[in-house]
């Protein structure tokens, strides 16, 4: 997790930046909207990859939806600690009944 948590930490440096000189700035100045489309995109690309990529395709494009959640979660002003929070939570809990209980 330490590489996520580094990134974390640059993505919240570069909300700050000029746009010019930053990708995560650029993004931040567009808005939730496109931050989250373009998390869609990566998600998209994602499937595709992992269902006629090559595996290096695969994880480029993991490490862009990564990237890009990162991002929204910033946007949002959600940490990933509480992310993390929420898998902790859920470990040991069946798939099926986690979400049977979202579903009530």
């Amino acid at each position: 997790m330490d590489t996520l948590s580094r990134l974390e930490h640059v993505i919240a440096q570069r909300l700050c930046a000029s746009p010019d000189e930053s990708y995560v700035a650029q993004l931040h100045s567009r808005g939730l909207k496109v931050i989250a489309r373009k998390l869609g995109e990566e998600a998209t690309e994602a499937v595709v990859a992992a269902l006629s990529g090559t595996d290096e395709e695969l994880v480029g494009e993991a490490a862009d939806v990564l990237f890009h959640l990162l991002v929204l979660l910033a946007e949002k002003q959600v940490p990933l600690s509480a992310v993390l929070a929420e898998l902790d939570r859920r470990e040991g809990t069946s798939g099926l009944a986690e979400k049977a209980s979202r579903s009530s």
